[in-house]
């Protein structure tokens, strides 16, 4: 079996998870409310303090399925009680980050500013040199910090651009004059 799928999840207190037809799952917390159509092959139970999935057969599509539906889950459990937030890094001379109410406005070395707005259910703070994404959505809060990062990544010379606060970058040597 499915290491991963075969692990009950856990429900907080305060916390309600609701299983409709076609395995619409809503998970209901303190910060907020997140719905998702999960696969129909998956059987979900719900017995109060935990839930469980199960799966009708041992074909690998069965398998990986399996882990996916418990883990996705997982992630809106825990999205509605402690939230997801992803910190990125600026580094380079004139590159900056403000917040202008729900637009986020950066400098990156471009002949303009870069302005993105925040989707919904997302927020963005700003603090010296990081910006930190926040959210109740895992997919959501990644793919936004993604596309932040995309505007400048991290360039392998001086390590100028938008990086994520965990990221390591492999530097490269510069040129070498000649002798």
């Amino acid at each position: 079996m499915s290491r991963i799928g075969r692990m009950p999840i856990a429900i907080p207190a305060g916390v309600t998870v609701e299983i409709a037809e076609n395995n619409k799952v809503t998970v209901k917390g303190p910060k907020g409310t997140l719905e998702r159509v999960l696969p129909a092959q998956m059987t979900i139970k719900n017995d109060g303090a935990a839930v469980v999935v199960e799966r009708p057969n041992d074909l690998k599509q069965m398998k990986s399925l399996h882990g996916l539906t418990r883990t996705l889950i997982q992630n809106m459990v825990i999205g509605v009680t402690d939230g997801y937030e992803k910190k990125l890094d600026i580094n380079g001379v004139g590159y900056r980050a403000q917040k202008q109410g729900k637009k986020l406005v950066l400098s990156l070395g471009y002949s303009h500013p870069v302005e993105m707005d925040d989707p919904e259910g997302i927020e963005t703070v700003v603090q010296d040199s990081s910006i930190i994404v926040k959210g109740i959505n895992k997919e959501k809060v990644g793919q936004y910090a993604a596309e932040i990062r995309a505007k400048r990544g991290p360039e392998p010379y001086k390590g100028k651009g938008i990086k994520y606060s965990d990221e390591v970058i492999k530097r490269k040597v510069g040129k070498t004059g000649k002798k």
